[in-house]
């Protein structure tokens, strides 16, 4: 095994070997932590002695031969391989009555009891030193005991006899001991030492250089570099370091693996060091595993019933060895090793302890709360319960839903009373239903029996609320409302305005229930400027109310950003800013939305419970879609059922499938459009929004399938219900729109236009469902109208963002402009509608246009213009192209930009032969940004 950084200790070695041999004994003692590399360095040096012309005789302490008299000197006597009568002589000696029983300690005086003896053993330790120095006449002779420390006593004797009498013998003695807290025999070592030829070496750690030498020796030098800074998790221990390196698995090429592999190999290491240790040091090692974060020397003596000073020291020898690093494990892994050690029964006591000690001084409540679930118990103390429900609420907090639920069932399991455990149930059933409202569902039942038997305080009740909305259970969330209201005058201020929060969240969700709190609606901004009590839950309802029950304008959106904005993130914020984002898809905002539902999920998404990750996804999924980004919004829709099963949404379930039958029928993917719809709903779903909502995407995918019948009933469920409801709100579901299309597809313009007009009405503010009235409503009229009312769409459905809608719209402008003769400019807006459809995903307009505009050109238009084609054109050749591209001629791009016609013909061949094109129609329809060229177009776009 090849040395790292022990040139130096190596050599002290060496030098002493010339001194035996120039008949000048040497005492060499070799000290280091466990595992630090001192027999390796023994075993180096027995390959020098040799071919030095000396000789080795080793020999090797080991803790369960301690008792065994004259073990260690046994073990050199054998290794000389004396001839016969001498080894029978030796043996006599070892086997000496004198050394039977009881010895001193080496080194000290001999007790009087003892001293009868003296000459006897004077005379036999005298022979054995005869022999040893006989064993040296031919050459220096190497004596090496490796792990001293184990040494029984009778060969401590005989070595500390030798050492004192080897000024002028030709031998070295090399003897080896790890660091311990207290020497077994300090007389011997202080004796020892005090010998003026007697050398200390000390074995220090590796360094990060050593490490890299130690890599490079078993590597590659790439591997080796890159595998370096990994290693100073070892602490500098060898074993440890080669164990490492042992347990990677190495990618084809030689890199270094992408994570670092602790793996069997480390861990045997890892104990392999431990248990080289005194039981004491093992003991302080299960205290920091246990400890963790909280581990220091006065918890840790506390733990185990030592004084500090005691722990402190022997948390010395840990760091020493390289398993920990000023009391801290260097690596997770490295812990979780000593605890997997462990009898299951000690750990579990041991974590029991740890729960008490740390609740004395005044730990947190999350950690205290791990050691009783470690434990597995909370045992007799009245404080767990208290104390296991406020770690629980504090991980809800921090998006920790597995380590609540944790937390809850052991209070469960510990509570005292009928009340205790229905307060821990209803928590539970928080944590349970952020991981999988499924789980979740089982409890509700109780909770509601308990609610009804005065066994559920107010707050817990009202906590139950959101999650029976979520199952559709609407009668048992009013039921709960109406008892904690029925004490309205006696509850807290905080309690208070969570029960009116849950009244505008039952309202919000079911708005059957709206026309009992129209009244008490705050706009955002007044919510915004509330006292403290008025938190982010109540903020948040008043504004997803306010939407829903009146015209939502500028104050209302700005209130949900407000909310966004201030709002700090943690687990029990996720609601609230989700209703809020929900407010400003409602409030026609989706590019806002959108904006805020990206930058909320960057901040969130890591620390989010796996519901609240869906749902999140779902928003910005409807986001997406309202701004006509389909792929987009398909991708967050499945990602979202993906992460939670489709029976654990409740009613929320029809949120990701309208959207995504929404996104399929604009496709054109009827297929995944059928497989949605097969999706069970529950029939509850109906009574809130997300119905709505559905029944609008499954009227659409009727609609695309010419089942126009049973669109219109869809759409006309759609306004019976928010009719009904007061909702009546185009950002919501323009439900007349959704008709009118349907009316055109029977040919009925006129009913058509009646329900247009009365939207356009209603819908002043919103810029997306307005621009899309405006289109449809230009089906209705003759040519001649069509032209400036589809130019105000296009204006319109700009501003509002939906570019699908957009799409559709330049479309009809380019059919209108052919219809009225002006093809040159109906190509170019058919070419721009065409692609911006196709930048969208919607593919069913794409095949319409490819059918009805065969003289477009279409098939040369790519979704994404080449940019670094683009690039190379100069500001000059890129307007003129730009004006090409949209239909212009020659001489009105001429008058255009105040150039020559002849300049604009020059431009046109060096576009030309950069964008790699024949002809002006071969020109990127998207050669310009559609935000760049689409008010230009509109305005001289057709004359």
């Amino acid at each position: 095994m090849e040395l790292i950084e022990r040139d130096e200790e190596l050599g002290r070695l060496r030098e002493a070997l010339g001194h035996a041999g120039d008949g000048q004994g040497r005492v060499v003692l070799i000290t280091g932590a466990v595992a630090s590399g001192k027999t390796a360095l023994l075993h180096a040096f027995a390959e020098h002695v040799v071919p030095a012309g000396g000789r080795f005789l080793g020999a090797a302490g080991s803790r369960t031969e301690r008792s065994l008299r004259f073990g260690i000197m046994g073990q050199l006597f054998h290794a000389a391989r004396l001839p016969a009568p001498a080894a029978q002589r030796t043996a006599e000696l070892l086997r000496d009555p004198a050394f039977a029983g009881e010895l001193g300690d080496p080194g000290g005086e001999t007790p009087a009891r003892l001293r009868a003896g003296d000459q006897r053993r004077a005379q036999v330790l005298q022979e054995l030193f005869t022999a040893v120095v006989d064993l040296g006449e031919q050459g220096p002779l190497v004596l090496a005991v490796d792990d001293l420390h184990h040494a029984d006593t009778a060969s401590l004797h005989c070595l500390l006899y030798l050492a004192r009498r080897l000024r002028c013998a030709p031998v070295v003695l090399v003897l080896t001991e790890s660091i311990r807290p207290q020497s077994p025999q300090p007389l011997f070592r202080a004796e020892l030492l005090s010998q003026p030829y007697c050398v200390r070496v000390s074995l220090p750690p590796l360094s990060n250089r050593g490490l890299g030498q130690l890599a490079a020796a078993r590597l590659d030098a790439r591997a080796s570099t890159e595998l370096t800074d990994s290693l100073a998790i070892s602490g500098g221990n060898p074993l440890l370091a080669r164990a490492l390196i042992e347990d990677q698995v190495w990618p084809a090429d030689g890199s270094a693996p992408a994570a670092l592999h602790l793996g069997i190999t480390f861990g045997q290491a890892v104990l392999g060091c431990l248990y080289r240790h005194e039981e004491p040091v093992r003991q302080v090692a299960r205290a920091l595993a246990v400890l963790g974060d909280q581990a220091a020397p006065e918890p840790v003596a506390r733990l185990i019933g030592v004084v500090p000073e005691a722990a402190a020291q022997l948390v010395r020898l840990l760091d020493m060895s390289g398993l920990t690093d000023r009391g801290r494990f260097r690596h997770a892994q490295m812990a979780a090793t000593v605890l997997d050690d462990m009898p299951i029964d000690d750990r579990r006591e041991l974590h029991a302890r740890a729960a008490n000690l740390l609740r004395d001084d005044g730990a947190a409540p999350t950690v205290v709360a791990a050691h009783l679930i470690a434990a597995g118990t909370t045992g007799d103390a009245p404080w767990t319960v208290p104390v296991l429900h406020d770690a629980a609420e504090q991980a809800l907090a921090a998006g920790k839903p597995e380590l609540a639920g944790s937390c809850l069932r052991l209070a469960i399991e510990a509570g005292t009373d009928e009340r205790q455990r229905a307060i821990s149930t209803a928590l539970l059933v928080n944590a349970q239903w952020q991981v999988n409202p499924v789980t979740a569902s089982g409890h509700l039942g109780e909770l509601v029996a308990a609610a009804r038997a005065d066994r559920l305080p107010a707050r817990e009740t009202l906590a139950t609320v959101p999650y029976l909305l979520w199952e559709g259970r609407v009668t048992d969330a009013v039921d709960a409302l109406e008892r904690v209201a029925a004490d309205a005058d006696r509850l807290p201020v905080e309690t208070a305005a969570r029960l009116r929060a849950m009244k505008l969240l039952v309202s919000a969700s079911n708005p059957a229930h709206l026309a009992g709190v129209r009244q008490t609606c705050g706009t955002g901004t007044t919510m915004s400027a509330a006292p403290e009590p008025v938190g982010p839950p109540l903020q948040a309802v008043t504004l997803l109310a306010g939407v829903l029950t009146q015209t939502p304008d500028d104050e209302l959106a700005a209130g949900a950003e407000h909310l966004l904005q201030w709002c700090e993130f943690d687990g029990n914020t996720l609601g609230p800013m989700t209703a809020a984002l929900t407010a400003l898809l409602y409030a026609g905002r989706a590019d806002r939305a959108a904006v805020w539902g990206d930058l909320l999920w960057h901040r969130t998404a890591a620390g989010a419970a796996p519901i609240w990750q869906a749902v999140l996804r779902t928003v910005r999924a409807e986001a997406a879609l309202r701004l006509g980004d389909l792929g987009r919004a398909q991708e967050q829709a499945l990602a979202a059922l993906a992460a939670v099963p489709a029976r654990a949404w409740g009613v929320a379930i029809g949120a990701p499938l309208s959207t995504l039958l929404l996104a399929a029928t604009e496709t054109g993917n009827f297929e995944d459009a059928v497989r949605h719809l097969t999706v069970p709903v529950p029939a509850a779903m109906f009574d809130t929004p997300i119905g709505l909502h559905y029944l609008q995407a499954r009227g659409r995918y009727h609609l695309a399938t010419t089942r126009h019948h049973a669109a219109m009933n869809d759409f006309q469920t759609c306004a019976e219900l928010m009719r009904r409801w007061g909702t009546d709100l185009p950002a919501l579901v323009p439900w007349r729109l959704e008709m009118a299309r349907t009316q055109l597809r029977l040919g009925r313009p006129r009913a058509a236009g009646d329900l247009i007009r009365e939207q356009l009405h209603g819908a002043p503010g919103n810029p997306r469902v307005h621009g899309t009235a405006l289109r449809l409503l230009a089906a209705t009229v003759p040519i001649e109208r069509r032209l400036a009312l589809l130019k105000e769409a296009a204006e319109k459905l700009q501003a509002g963002g939906d570019r699908v809608e957009l799409a559709h719209t330049l479309a009809d402008l380019g059919q209108t402009l052919r219809t009225l003769g002006d093809l040159a400019r109906a190509r170019a807006m058919v070419r721009r509608a065409y692609q911006l459809a196709r930048e969208c995903g919607a593919e069913l307009l794409c095949r319409r246009l490819l059918l009805t505009e065969p003289g477009a050109g279409l098939s040369d238009v790519s979704a994404v213009p080449d940019e670094d084609a683009d690039d190379q054109l100069s500001d000059a050749e890129r307007r003129v192209a730009v004006l090409a591209a949209r239909g212009y001629t020659n001489r009105e791009i001429a008058a255009r930009l105040h150039i020559t016609v002849s300049t604009v013909e020059q431009h046109l061949t060096r576009v030309y032969r950069k964008l790699k094109v024949k002809r002006r129609a071969h020109l990127p329809a998207g050669l310009t940004s559609l935000a760049d060229g689409l008010h230009e177009d509109l305005r001289l776009g057709v004359r």
